[in-house]
């Protein structure tokens, strides 16, 4: 598309005027490429899977086009049976969920057609209840999904639209059974969209058995990060808690989220950050859903700084004018990358990713090289109080010592000499249990492989009470044992 069509105002689509009535509540005018591209092909009837940059309103994307679909089917009736759903919106967690149905609220709230919203972590009567007074457009997680159709306080026979939000996480392995399951109680006849800003190409492939001749719209080079966000990576050989407040303190960062890769280090780190005097809270998934929704109304309000999260908050989360995110640990999947940093420098705004980067992580950096295609050289992180040297840049080859892929990156880490008192702390106590945290390298294994010394001794030698020759590596005990078993022998 041009840049004329690409300007193209919301009311040029042919929206109902109770949509656009909502839209303009909202403060959108212009639309954004994801959605200029994608909303006439879902109005024209077609599957969509949709690739686009994180911030840029794919949520709109697929659900104003369904209202207008279904705006023949509004009915100011009270009877269930004339608000069947419709529109199915299935998202990986209870957060987005939640935010996917805040925004579909919004956008239908002029039309007679209702939505709702049920996932986990919640008492399940009050969803039940709403279910059986009807709806048109359900959000919803998979697993709460499945406990509905258990149930029979959902019936999704009259489904015409299924929405996979977040799409390649809910292809992934973990949700891939639920979801199955929850497509075997669909009629066979429907529209599916599937949106996500990556796409593997495992993904890609998948999602052929889910669509019918889909239409593949994609506004940006695939798993391509927000131009808007500046990424920085620092090398950090020691403590990570210690570099990201300075961190935070030197980029002049007042708010950001803070991503770890386990629940247990999420809620150690917001301890640790809350002992400094940060206002800190956490986010993981063994909290309650009543904690993790406080945890992110006081982020969005305000009275935390820094909200601690597990790849719980990475997806879909829409908190406007955050300036920054610190990725403590590298994440595991590559793609969770793209998805982490893209919770800052959304709708057009600018963001700072800071990444730190640990000397074990030189697989995960490359990993992340390979998505976004793009070459990563740390900066080697520096506490307060230790000087540059002029020219000095971490390593004597002038690289990065944690730059990843071999000589052409830089060199790979090496860990420092003990020094002799780090070597008589490692010495464990006779008796006890105590295990080191430094464990000295034994020289005799850095020595080049000697062949034991070469003997004709054999049975023989064993029948005239002497032992063969062995090499001098063996050690005294290995000797005598031998000399007990000859004695033994000829007794």
């Amino acid at each position: 598309m041009s840049e004329e069509d690409l300007s193209l105002e919301f009311a040029s689509l042919g929206l109902a005027e109770p949509i656009l009535r909502a839209v303009a509540e909202k403060g959108y005018t212009k639309m954004s490429p994801i959605q200029a591209q994608a909303i006439p092909v879902v109005l024209s009837g077609r599957d969509v899977m949709g690739a686009a940059q994180t911030g840029t309103g794919k949520t709109a994307a697929f659900t104003l086009p369904l209202l207008q679909r279904m705006m023949p089917h509004a009915s100011a009736s009270m009877s269930p049976a004339r608000h069947p759903v419709r529109a199915l919106v299935l998202a990986p967690t209870r957060e987005l969920a939640d935010q996917v149905a805040q925004n579909v609220h919004e956008y239908a709230k002029y039309t007679q057609l209702r939505s709702a919203v049920v996932f986990g972590g919640m008492d399940i009567k009050p969803q039940i209840a709403e279910l059986k007074k009807g709806v048109e457009v359900l959000v919803a997680t998979p697993g709460r999904l499945l406990d509905h159709i258990e149930a029979k306080s959902c019936n999704l026979n009259h489904v015409e639209y299924v929405v996979l939000d977040e799409a390649d996480r809910m292809l992934d392995i973990g949700f891939l059974p639920d979801l199955q399951r929850i497509l075997s109680y669909l009629p066979k006849k429907r529209i599916t969209l599937l949106f996500s800003a990556t796409f593997s190409p495992e993904i890609k492939r998948l999602s052929a058995s889910y669509l019918q001749d889909p239409v593949l719209v994609e506004v940006a080079t695939p798993n391509e990060t927000a131009s808007a966000i500046t990424q920085k990576f620092y090398a950090v050989d020691g403590d990570k808690r210690t570099a990201l407040v300075q961190l935070a303190k030197e980029h002049g960062i007042k708010q950001a989220f803070v991503f770890t890769n386990s629940k247990m280090g999420c809620g150690r780190l917001a301890r640790e950050l809350e002992r400094e005097g940060l206002r800190t809270t956490a986010l993981h998934g063994d909290k309650s859903q009543d904690e993790r929704l406080k945890a992110l109304e006081a982020f969005k309000s305000g009275e935390v700084d820094l909200l601690v999260a597990t790849d719980v908050a990475a997806r879909g989360l829409d908190i406007k004018d955050v300036p920054a995110v610190f990725n403590f640990d590298l994440p595991f999947h590559a793609e969770d990358y793209v998805h982490r940093i893209g919770r800052t420098g959304r709708a057009g705004a600018t963001g700072l990713a800071i990444s730190l980067v640990a000397p074990s992580d030189s697989r995960l950096l490359v990993e992340i090289e390979k998505i976004t295609k793009t070459k990563i050289q740390p900066e080697v992180f520096r506490p307060q109080g230790q000087q540059r040297s002029a020219g000095s840049t971490g390593s004597s080859t002038g690289r990065s010592p944690y730059a990843a892929g071999g000589s052409e990156r830089g060199e790979r880490y090496e860990p420092r000499r003990a020094s002799p008192r780090q070597e008589e702390e490692a010495k464990p106590v006779r008796g006890s249990s105590f295990r080191p945290k430094f464990m000295p390298r034994d020289p005799f294994f850095d020595q080049p492989y000697e062949p034991a010394a070469s003997t004709d001794a054999g049975p023989a030698a064993w029948e005239k009470n002497s032992a063969p020759v062995v090499s001098s590596r063996l050690s005294p005990n290995i000797k005598n044992k031998r000399k007990v078993a000859a004695l033994f022998k000829t007794s």
